[in-house]
């Protein structure tokens, strides 16, 4: 995964993905965000879902130790996302499962994402 993709800023992760999302990179991507868990406490994170194309078959999608280590760090999460994949999405991150909200919204609404996770 190229890491150019992420960046931490004001509390808030944010990971770009563009296509279809690989294993790999989601893998890389929460061992980036463990480690500004570690070094910076809690966070919220900005997921931006452009021209996104959905999920590898390929990989071991159901490994939930981020989860488990981290969820309690996560203040909130939104996804940036087409509505065509916001119930994918949901189901996907565990909306109403975890110990944080998650919010999707629309590509148009970029601005009402960076709002809800507290940046104006």
């Amino acid at each position: 995964m190229n890491l150019k993709n992420l960046d931490f800023n004001d509390g808030i992760v944010t990971w770009n993905i563009t296509g279809q999302l690989q294993q790999p990179d989601l893998t890389a991507t929460q061992k980036y965000a463990s480690d500004i868990i570690r070094k910076h406490g809690s966070i919220r994170i900005l997921v931006i879902a452009e021209d996104f194309k959905g999920w590898a078959k390929a990989g071991d999608w159901g490994d939930l130790s981020f989860q488990i280590e981290n969820d309690q760090s996560i203040e909130r999460v939104a996804v940036v996302v087409d509505k065509k994949w916001e119930d994918m999405v949901n189901m996907f991150i565990g909306k109403g499962l975890r110990e944080f909200p998650v919010e999707c919204f629309r590509p148009s609404d970029k601005a009402k994402a960076m709002e809800w996770l507290g940046l104006q």
